[in-house]
């Protein structure tokens, strides 16, 4: 019966850690990745509902379903001894990792897009004298057809008026 007892108390102190464990996985997911708070909100719900899986599937597992107060100061020991032994080593080193498989594939990806940086600034530098020419062109077609239009309303406000002098001499 005490070996019985002892041996699920050890359980779920393991599965305590395992729970501090998943706690450090989303802390090293919100220090690696930029998240919006929607997603920081969802996954603080996926948070609780494995640790909610974790311990019903232990209880239900190890204790045929009995819950009792050790359980739950188990795995609080389980989770103090993991959060302060272990944790920040966990963090630093995972956010380490993360940080150089970000770094390399940003390397990779500079690489990647380097001909094609090249084969935009050769192509800007061999049309952009024809497309200035052509954008020098419109610019004064343009402002033809203003001077253009301008001297056509001219003209019809002339016309106009000299219309409605004739009618109103007569």
């Amino acid at each position: 019966m005490v070996t019985n007892q002892a041996y699920l108390f050890l359980i779920f102190i393991i599965n305590g850690i395992i729970i501090g464990v998943l706690f450090d996985f989303f802390r090293i997911l919100r220090k690696t990745i930029k998240t919006k708070d929607a997603i920081t909100y969802i996954q603080d719900i996926l948070f609780w509902i494995l640790t909610g899986f974790i311990v019903l599937y232990s209880t239900f597992t190890f204790n045929n379903g009995e819950i009792r107060i050790f359980m739950f100061i188990a795995i609080l020991i389980g989770v103090i001894f993991y959060m302060t032994l272990v944790s920040s080593y966990v963090i630093k080193i995972n956010v380490t990792i993360i940080n150089f498989i970000k770094n390399i594939i940003q390397k990779i990806f500079n690489i990647l897009i380097t001909p094609f940086k090249w084969i935009y600034k050769f192509a800007k530098r061999i049309l952009s004298k024809p497309l200035n020419f052509v954008k020098r062109l419109i610019i004064k077609s343009g402002n033809n057809l203003n001077s253009k239009k301008e001297n056509f309303i001219k003209i019809l406000q002339k016309n106009l008026n000299l219309n409605k002098e004739k009618h109103f001499s007569r």
